[in-house]
């Protein structure tokens, strides 16, 4: 099983340990992609401070992250799995998996970036402020960018692809052929009585909760399904209440609903 995540915005304050090596990363067929975009960003953010903080659609509240990111060669690296902070890291909860889990969090997990393309959890990176709908000077936009780049090294192997990514973050990579027909997405669905009607509605926020919480439940019970049909019986054996509301394609992903009574 792959599955695919988000970056977060939330990110560490700083690292603590060597500055990045690119060298080292997972899916080395970034590489060169990676040290474009590393450069192309850092110059941006080492030259005309207004201009860098437009670019990167910064509010005047997070100026720093432009002082930030003009150090990133020589700034601390961590974990990715400690760098991400936001919502769906925290319900995921990789510090609090058991050393079983953790290791499967570490060989089915790919975290999409605008800056480094997609990272295992493992990979150590320093904090910084790049989203996937930025458009580079040099680089253009960072999603057609990392498109040309990705189908060499995504490793989609033969199983299972669960894609729980949003939407600038999909535009990098999408699954196509057999491997469409094989990846699954996710939709969480908040159903509730109005007047005396059963509502749904589609959440935000507590998508990404949720969305943490069906990927630890997933690596705590050590579930492997290989085909999106496996992954429906999983989270409905795990207490999830899913439906399949579209049936992938050589075309299309499959499209499954996790539906909620509460969102918490």
């Amino acid at each position: 099983m792959l599955v695919l995540l988000p970056p977060s915005e939330g990110k560490a304050a700083s690292g603590d340990g060597a500055p990045v090596d690119l060298g080292s990363l997972s899916l080395p067929e970034l590489a060169a992609g990676r040290r474009a975009v590393l450069d192309a960003l850092v110059g941006l953010c080492r030259g005309d401070e207004e201009q860098a903080a437009e670019v990167l659609g910064l509010s005047r509240g997070l100026r720093g992250e432009v002082a930030r990111n003009a150090g990133l060669p020589e700034a601390g690296a961590l974990p990715a799995g400690e760098v991400y902070t936001g919502v769906l890291f925290d319900n995921l909860g990789l510090a609090k998996l058991d050393a079983a889990a953790y290791a499967r969090a570490e060989r089915s997990l790919l975290v999409f970036s605008g800056l480094w393309g997609a990272v295992r959890i493992g990979d150590r990176i320093p904090p910084y402020r790049c989203s996937m709908g930025v458009k580079l000077p040099g680089i253009g936009a960072l999603g057609t960018y990392w498109r040309t780049l990705m189908d060499a090294a995504v490793p989609a192997g033969d199983g299972l692809v669960l894609d729980l990514r949003s939407s600038a973050y999909a535009a990098a990579w999408k699954p196509a052929g057999e491997v469409a027909a094989r990846t699954a997405t996710v939709r969480v669905l908040h159903e509730r009585e109005v007047d005396g009607v059963l509502k749904r509605s589609v959440v935000s926020h507590f998508n990404k909760a949720t969305k943490g919480r069906l990927v630890r439940d997933l690596l705590n019970a050590a579930a492997e399904p290989a085909a999106p049909g496996e992954l429906v019986d999983a989270l409905t054996g795990l207490g999830y209440r899913v439906e399949v509301s579209a049936r992938g394609t050589a075309k299309r992903a499959w499209q499954l609903d996790v539906v909620v009574d509460e969102i918490h």
